[in-house]
């Protein structure tokens, strides 16, 4: 069977390189005789395989040396705790743009005092509120962003000032799409399933004056201090995952790397939104000033003929185009992997649909 084009946010498309070599070296990793899968986790080979990705990761995003490189499991989610139990000490601003940003604030209200400084929920978050450095309390510990909000398609349109206050984000939707100074974050943290990699692993960036002081309440697996002593092998790591990790940022440096990338990742995403602003029959969910390049969120005139769309799309080889249900409608994820003929693809049958049912 051919391979489809794949709009799932996530756990998301593969570049198809790195896929090949993976089924290449599935049953013999290099001559070894055996899978990364069967790898030990402390043996020389898988260090090996486990030092190259991060090489590549601060390679692509120019990660400055006083920042450490963690490869951990539990998710973006996980790190929603994760981060006041290693930050919190007396006070926090987050900012509340979707789903995810508001699961992150609430998870973090367990553990201290935290202001939520700017939201959007209020107009189901449907762009970026404006966030200026009068806005940051100059006291906490830290202001917390989340740079690209999968389920309702909006994305900074530019970072936050914070002054002094270290800003940590949460790059899950977006990271390695566009170029980010990491020097202006404290920390940056991403699941693997979108941009990097496959499910399973969580990478966290973290400036090394930031590590050291983790509330007692922290998890050995979650304190950040720990695992950057143990190499991030406190607990066995997602040792697949980081190895399909290494595959995939092969294939992106290929590709000219993330500068590179970002050009391909406004084409694609301007080809789509033009098709959605020259059409009378889709509405894109998103305003104009926040509108993500990663993920498209847009309806027809009806739930019945959201369906339909989803339905007809799939047989046509497009699929995972259902919105999420606290949106609704369609949404098409564009990661780095998707080819600008896939959204080309997509554009020609929503051309096609609209003609018919419009």
């Amino acid at each position: 069977m051919e391979r489809v084009y794949n709009f799932a946010p996530g756990p998301a498309m593969l570049p198809q390189q790195a896929l090949e070599t993976a089924a290449a070296e599935m049953l013999s990793y290099q001559g070894t005789g055996m899978s990364v899968m069967e790898m030990s986790h402390r043996s020389k080979g898988y260090q090996a395989i486990f030092d190259e990705a991060i090489a590549l990761l601060r390679e692509l995003m120019h990660i400055p040396e006083n920042y450490t490189v963690l490869l951990l499991q539990g998710g973006a989610t996980g790190q929603f705790a994760a981060v006041p139990l290693n930050l919190l000490k007396k006070t926090a601003d987050y900012a509340d743009t979707g789903n995810f940003a508001h699961g992150a604030l609430t998870q973090a209200k367990a553990y201290g005092d935290i202001r939520c400084a700017a939201s959007s929920r209020e107009d189901n978050y449907t762009h970026i509120p404006e966030i200026t450095l009068s806005m940051v309390n100059p006291e906490a510990d830290y202001f917390y962003i989340c740079t690209n909000n999968t389920i309702f398609g909006t994305r900074y349109p530019a970072i936050p000032q914070t002054g002094s206050v270290p800003l940590v984000a949460d790059m899950s939707s977006n990271i390695l799409s566009e170029p980010y100074d990491v020097s202006r974050f404290g920390v940056i943290f991403a699941g693997a399933q979108k941009n990097i990699g496959p499910a399973g692993l969580t990478v966290v960036i973290v400036r090394n004056d930031l590590l050291g002081s983790p509330s007692p309440l922290c998890p050995k697996v979650f304190n950040w201090t720990l695992q950057a002593e143990k190499g991030s092998m406190l607990n066995t790591p997602p040792t697949y995952s980081v190895y399909m990790m290494g595959l995939c940022l092969k294939w992106l440096r290929s590709q000219g790397g993330v500068e590179a990338i970002e050009q391909v990742n406004i084409e694609k995403a301007r080809i789509l939104y033009d098709t959605l602003d020259a059409s009378a029959f889709y509405r894109p969910t998103a305003e104009k000033g926040s509108r993500s390049r990663m993920n498209v969120t847009f309806t027809t005139p009806s739930p019945e003929l959201d369906a339909k769309f989803v339905s007809e799309a799939a047989k046509a080889g497009l699929v995972s185009l259902k919105g999420h249900r606290l949106v609704g409608g369609l949404r098409a994820s564009i990661y780095n992997a998707m080819p600008i003929e896939g959204v080309v693809a997509l554009c020609e049958f929503m051309k096609g649909f609209e003609k018919e049912n419009a």
